[in-house]
C-alpha cells in the first residue's frame, strides 16, 4: 500500500512540475534502482541523473502492484445507520410480507401469477423409455481388438466394461444396425431392444439376439454386483416386465451376468418374428 501511494504522489508531482516549467519538454527515460543492504536490511535510494536535478527518484514500483484503471464500486452495507441511506429498515420499508422476508416464491400479491397466466405446452409421458444406442460396427471393432470374446455371450455388462457404451444406462441398451456389414462371424447378444436391420445381420451370420428385461434394481445388480457384496446383501431376483412391455421382450434378465446364451424355442421364435413384423 505504501508503494502505491508514494508512486502516485511522485507521478502527480512530475506532471505538475512539467506543466509549470515547459509543456513541450520531453522527459528522458528513467532508471529505477533498488539496493538492499544485507547487514542493516534498510532500503537505500540511489540518485539518478535526469533533467530535474532537484528531484530524487525512488524504486517504489513493482510488477505485482500494477492495476488497471477500472472503477470499483464498493458493496452497499445495509443496516449501518441512517447516514448511509440504507439504515434502519435497509430498503425493505415498514412491515409487511416482503419486509419480514417470508414471501412465497412466485407470489404476486393475490393476482394470478405468471406461471398460471401462461398456457401449457406439451406433456410428460411417464411411460417413456430412454435406451442407449450401440452399433454393430463398434462391437466388431472391439472384437477385432481382442476386448470382447465373440465365443461368449455379449451382455450389457460386457458392453459397459469394454466402454462400448457410456456409464449411464437408464432403461437399457438398443442394438443398432450401423456397421452391420462388419459382422462376419456368429455372435450372441442380450440387450434391451434391437432394430430389424441389426437382428437380420446377426442372424445372417449365424448368431442370435435376445431382448431381456431388467428393472432399475436389476440393472444395478447386473452392472455393479460388487455394490451388493460391499453392503453385505444378496443379489435381488430378476423382476418380471410390466404388461406394456411383455410383447417387446423375449425373456426376463438373468442375475448375475450370464456367460452362455439361451437357445430360442419354437414358440419364442414365432413370437419374435410376429413382433418384428
Amino acid at each position: 500500500m505504501l508503494r502505491r501511494r508514494l508512486s502516485s504522489i511522485l507521478s502527480n508531482s512530475i506532471l505538475s512540475l512539467r506543466a509549470n516549467t515547459n509543456p513541450n519538454l520531453v522527459l528522458q527515460p528513467l532508471r529505477f534502482t533498488q539496493c538492499l543492504d544485507s547487514t542493516t536490511s534498510i532500503l537505500t535510494v540511489q540518485k539518478v541523473p535526469t533533467v530535474f536535478e532537484s528531484i530524487r527518484w525512488y524504486s517504489l514500483l513493482s510488477l505485482n502492484d500494477l492495476r488497471d484503471k477500472v472503477p470499483r464500486k464498493q458493496k452497499t452495507r445495509k443496516g449501518r445507520g441512517i447516514g448511509s441511506g440504507k439504515g434502519k429498515t435497509a430498503g425493505r420499508g415498514h412491515k409487511g410480507q416482503r419486509a419480514r422476508g417470508s414471501g412465497k416464491l412466485g407470489f404476486e400479491g393475490g393476482q394470478t401469477p405468471l406461471r398460471r397466466r401462461l398456457p401449457k405446452r406439451g406433456f410428460h409421458n411417464p411411460f417413456s423409455l430412454t435406451f442407449q444406442p450401440v452399433g454393430l460396427g463398434k462391437i466388431a471393432k472391439l472384437i477385432n481388438a481382442g476386448k470382447i470374446d465373440s465365443s461368449e455371450l455379449i451382455t450389457m455388462k460386457t458392453l459397459k466394461d469394454t466402454m462400448a457404451i457410456g456409464k449411464q444406462i437408464k432403461d437399457g441398451v438398443r442394438l443398432m444396425g450401423r456397421g452391420a456389414e462388419q459382422i462376419k462371424w456368429p455372435i450372441h447378444l442380450e440387450v434391451s431392444r434391437v432394430t430389424v436391420r441389426a437382428k437380420e445381420a446377426v442372424e445372417a451370420a449365424g448368431g442370435s439376439v435376445r431382448r431381456v428385461y431388467y428393472n432399475k434394481l436389476g440393472f444395478r445388480a447386473l452392472l455393479k454386483p460388487e455394490w451388493f457384496e460391499k453392503k453385505g446383501r444378496l443379489l435381488p431376483k430378476a423382476a418380471r416386465p410390466p404388461p406394456k412391455q411383455r410383447d417387446k421382450v423375449d425373456s426376463i434378465g438373468r442375475l448375475p451376468a450370464p456367460t452362455k446364451p439361451i437357445p430360442f424355442s419354437v414358440d419364442e421364435k414365432e413370437a419374435a418374428s410376429s413382433s418384428s413384423a
